[in-house]
């Protein structure tokens, strides 16, 4: 999947990278807006060759990507994600990129901070989270559900579990037998169309609290039955999602309303936030 991003009023070609889950950037037509070189090849040979570190690191930093053209043509250009994309805007002289290197600094700077005082990490995400809207209760969910994300996460890489692909299959377990739905699923479920979009932040209070259920549900039976290695996870994962899923229908037939909701909040004023957070979902 590809769309052009808008920067300084001119087109970005980009790629979703499925497997990553992150977007890669055409390396030309970055460099073109913020250097306004005629001839961007010869540009990127005199930048690699006053930087060598950027030099040795080319072909790690930038991979090849089918994207389309202008003439409407798909060919293979040079492309990086955004963690490469900014690696490489550090080395260009440029008054237009000195606007980017100020902002890593910056990140940089703070990074620093979070990192001697892990606390300021968690004040600065909830700052981030109430300057788009969300809720002080909702955020607390968010944060909440994060750290037990985090947790399992932990257990997995301790139990044997490899890394994305199979955190991954385990994750859309436990959604399925916690909500009848993957994550892509839910995602279509609740019209995220762009890859980017995170599911969580999307759910309302009630979608959090029984995520965070399927997942602690399945660190605690990881843990009491020692599973190790993906098929032994991958039962717990599935008996951690069915504890979730079980309290779910519970809840629906006390209720009478359905927790899943097709609401997102793609666009939603603070005004309807709330009204979210206050009905549970239906809106």
């Amino acid at each position: 999947m590809g769309s052009p991003v808008l920067f300084e009023e001119r087109q970005v070609r980009r790629v979703w990278n499925e497997a990553e889950q992150k977007w890669y950037f055409s390396v030309q037509d970055m460099l073109e807006i913020l250097t306004e070189s005629a001839d961007i090849k010869q540009y990127v040979k005199k930048m690699r060759s006053r930087d060598p570190e950027l030099s040795s690191n080319w072909g790690t930093i930038c991979t090849l990507v089918e994207m389309t053209a202008a003439d409407g043509k798909k060919r293979k250009v040079q492309a990086a994600n955004t963690e490469g994309l900014l690696r490489i805007i550090q080395s260009i002289p440029s008054p237009k990129a000195e606007p980017f290197k100020r902002w890593l600094a910056k990140v940089g700077y703070e990074r620093l901070e979070e990192i001697e005082n892990p606390e300021l990490a968690a004040k600065r995400m909830r700052e981030i989270y109430r300057q788009k809207g969300y809720s002080d209760e909702w955020i607390e969910k968010r944060v909440r559900g994060i750290a037990v994300r985090d947790e399992l996460t932990e257990e997995w890489k301790k139990r044997g579990v490899k890394e994305q692909k199979e955190y991954s299959i385990l994750t859309a377990e436990i959604s399925k037998a916690t909500f009848g739905m993957t994550p892509s699923e839910y995602k279509a479920f609740k019209e995220l169309d762009h890859p980017g979009d995170n599911l969580r932040d999307h759910m309302n209070d009630l979608e959090l609290i029984f995520t965070m259920l399927g997942e602690a549900s399945t660190t605690e039976i990881a843990r009491r039955k020692d599973a190790m290695g993906f098929p032994d996870n991958q039962q717990a994962a599935k008996a951690g999602g069915t504890v979730a899923g079980n309290a779910r229908r519970e809840l629906e037939g006390q209720s009478g309303k359905q927790v899943s909701s097709k609401e997102n909040y793609k666009l939603v004023p603070e005004i309807k936030r709330k009204a979210l957070k206050r009905s549970g979902g239906a809106a």
